[in-house]
């Protein structure tokens, strides 16, 4: 008796299950997906061909192919041509498109013509986890994530770096001249042939170059910094592990109560700091509430973001970055750290600031600075005060501290967070769980389309994976198609 499990002899009939239906269990997540997309109407959501055209080939149904991508992208198969295999050989597609194989150009075509298209769908998916009560819709978190574009670090170019490349090319194409030249003195066929060769790389360069001047000029003209070759909408960004590369920035609101995203958007701003309230805004609309908390990093703190916040009913909890720092060596002008400007306490009852020496800076007069209406504090007793040039500023009229004319919101802010420091730190344990789904589990992190409408789209799929995902863990395809019918 053999002391291994063995399997079927090749040769022996086997009996399979006479139709598709038997190879895939009741409670497969396919299941689940064929229901969701058939309760869709494709057409309000603007998908192409969703009506058969009366004239020409008959389209597939778009139902048919959004149903193989969400599988895919649930399955961390994205790639056209992998799903046009997955057609073939997996039982579950197989089931999924009752057989269809279309070919990856189709796949890829449906993807790419459809992007603005996705984001419908992903609203669709929440309005049933409202209605399955899986939201507190209380509290979110708001953070960003970059993705890897569809474009190599050498071909983002700024000014200098065409200039420097144009620069490169006049110095070739000197020496081809120089080549040519002494190919002139010779007669044989080999040197006719070498001069050939050289005047066609010289076309090249010089085709090459005016490519480059032409960006150049529309980079000078535009006042914008870089340009992407590959990709065009595309920026340098600051990626996790603190090198640049091509990327785009993701923003997503995680609701509290399952970690399940509630909104998104894409960008290619790489900084965060106006992307809180559109983004906190958004979620609250489509969680349908009147007002709700929303916490996210230092990096989206701006004071007129949190105003707007604060005026559309979210509640924001957002650590503002340090008013003044010296740096590993200290600058000229730059107070001692306990002189500080958020080491100035303010009075509200005298409308003045306590500095750490304990003099008082009463109101001087109002001003504009970087688009924002500011009061200016000062006093007198800077002159006579023993850390005046030493450990607080160098300035001859002495220290002078600004205040935001709805500065009280900020410091509002600032109090909440005191009192409630978990709200702060549960935004790592929140938001971190989907960002790390999306770019480790389901190997997610670098694009496959160029462009920022359909990176939108592209995005907005792995979204809708990582909800899918996560509500099924939580209940289970049985309890979800229940909730559809």
């Amino acid at each position: 008796m053999s002391e291994h499990v063995t399997g079927l002899n090749r040769d022996q009939t086997a009996l399979f299950p006479d139709t598709l239906e038997g190879y895939v269990s009741k409670d497969n997540p396919v299941r689940f997906i064929d229901a969701f997309i058939d309760s869709l109407n494709l057409t309000q959501l603007s998908f192409k061909h969703s009506m058969p055209s009366e004239v020409g080939r008959p389209s597939y149904d778009p139902s048919d192919l959004l149903k193989l991508y969400v599988y895919g992208y649930l399955n961390q198969i994205r790639s056209s041509r992998k799903l046009e295999r997955e057609c073939h050989r997996n039982v579950e597609a197989m089931w999924l498109m009752k057989k269809l194989a279309p070919d990856h150009k189709t796949i890829a075509d449906f993807r790419k013509d459809n992007a603005d298209c996705i984001k419908g769908v992903f609203k669709e998916f929440i309005n049933l986890c409202i209605g399955l009560d899986l939201f507190g819709a209380k509290f979110i978190a708001v953070d960003g994530v970059k993705f890897k574009a569809v474009n190599s670090r050498a071909r983002n170019l700024n000014q200098k770096t065409l200039a420097q490349k144009m620069k490169k090319i006049d110095q070739a194409v000197s020496k081809y001249v120089k080549d040519l030249e002494e190919s002139d003195k010779e007669e044989d066929e080999d040197e006719a042939k070498r001069t050939g060769f050289i005047e066609e790389k010289v076309k090249k360069l010089m085709k090459q170059k005016e490519e480059y001047a032409e960006l150049l000029k529309a980079l000078k003209e535009s006042n914008r910094k870089e340009a992407s070759l590959t990709d065009p909408d595309c920026r340098l960004m600051k990626n996790g592990s603190g090198g640049l590369e091509p990327c785009y920035n993701a923003h997503a609101a995680v609701d509290d109560k399952n970690h399940l995203i509630v909104d998104y958007d894409v960008t290619n701003v790489a900084p965060d700091n106006n992307q809180l309230f559109p983004v906190a805004k958004s979620a609250m609309e489509t969680l349908g509430v009147k007002g709700i908390e929303a916490t996210a990093d230092r990096g989206f703190f701006d004071v007129e973001e949190m105003k707007k916040c604060v005026d559309s009913g979210i509640v924001p909890y957002v650590p503002s970055p340090s008013k003044c720092a010296a740096g590993p060596v200290k600058r000229a002008g730059v107070p001692a750290r306990e002189f500080y400007a958020d080491r100035f306490v303010y009075d509200e009852s005298s409308d003045s600031y306590v500095c750490p020496a304990g003099n008082r800076l009463g109101f001087s007069c109002w001003t504009h600075a970087h688009g924002l209406t500011m009061g200016i504090y000062r006093t007198a007793a800077c002159f006579s005060c023993s850390f005046f040039k030493s450990k607080c500023t160098l300035n001859k009229r002495g220290r002078t501290v600004y205040r935001w004319e709805h500065e009280g919101l900020v410091e509002e802010m600032r109090l909440r967070m005191r009192l409630e420091p978990w709200k702060v730190d549960a935004r790592k344990r929140l938001v971190e769980h989907p960002f790390g789904t999306v770019k480790r589990a389901f190997n997610q992190g670098y694009l496959l389309l160029k462009g920022l409408k359909k990176v939108v789209g592209e995005v907005g799929l792995s979204m809708l994976a990582y909800n899918i995902r996560r509500v099924l863990n939580l209940l289970g395809s049985q309890r979800l198609m229940a909730a559809l019918s």
